[in-house]
């Protein structure tokens, strides 16, 4: 499959991903990244989480005996109780592009 500029090395197109919701974007992404082990995407989510102050104490230092990618996934559930709040169009553009380009 050849890449162009509307999809990714995945092949999905953004027109695609539009039309989801931001949850099943969000698990998309995740599940992908979780493949991944891609623990600076999660980090990169948590920061932009409108309780993203409660998790500035969890520097994800690799000297430090920081969370997991499953605490980082069952911290954000825990947030996403609070929903996404003013936060849910970059949430949505983040998930999108995290899928478009992996």
């Amino acid at each position: 499959m050849t890449e162009t500029p509307a999809t990714g090395p995945g092949g999905r197109a953004f027109e695609e991903l539009d039309k989801l919701s931001t949850e099943e974007l969000r698990e998309q992404a995740f599940v992908l990244a979780r493949h991944r082990r891609d623990v600076g995407f999660f980090w990169s989510v948590l920061r932009h989480l409108p309780n993203a102050d409660e998790a500035a104490a969890l520097d994800g230092a690799p000297n430090s005996v920081g969370p997991t990618v499953d605490e980082a996934n069952a911290l954000w559930r825990e947030l996403t109780g609070h929903g996404y709040e003013e936060s849910a169009p970059l949430l949505r553009a983040a998930f999108i592009d995290y899928l478009i380009k992996h």
